[in-house]
């Protein structure tokens, strides 16, 4: 189940965040095995972001995976979704840093699982 959080300093307004989980959604599909319908999106807008000392308009966006998987794939997944959210958001892709978390382990359905 890939989880994603999307943390940024401006508002999303809530048919946006539809547009924006459905295009996860989407390109979460570039990575072998991963499906919209295991992805959870979680929006964390209007937060108070600084970079180099400076506020800005930014987003931190953090993917965590179970499981290891191709770089390759990953990359291009991260490549559409710098492309996508620059557009949609109006930020530049100095501004929205992205990070990966690959686990071994997952809970979910009542268990953990390895």
């Amino acid at each position: 189940m890939p989880y994603i959080a999307i943390n940024t300093s401006v508002q999303i307004p809530d048919a946006q965040k539809e547009k924006i989980k459905t295009e996860i959604g989407r390109l979460i599909t570039i990575i072998p095995t991963k499906t919209e319908a295991g992805t959870m999106v979680d929006f964390c807008d209007c937060r108070t972001m600084y970079f180099a000392g400076k506020k800005v308009n930014g987003a931190f966006i953090e993917l965590r995976l179970f499981r290891k998987s191709d770089f390759e794939a990953k990359k291009k997944f991260v490549e559409e979704l710098f492309k996508f959210l620059m557009q949609e958001l109006g930020m530049t892709d100095d501004l929205i840093k992205i990070n990966i978390i690959e686990l071994d382990e997952w809970g979910g359905g009542g268990t953990l699982r390895t």
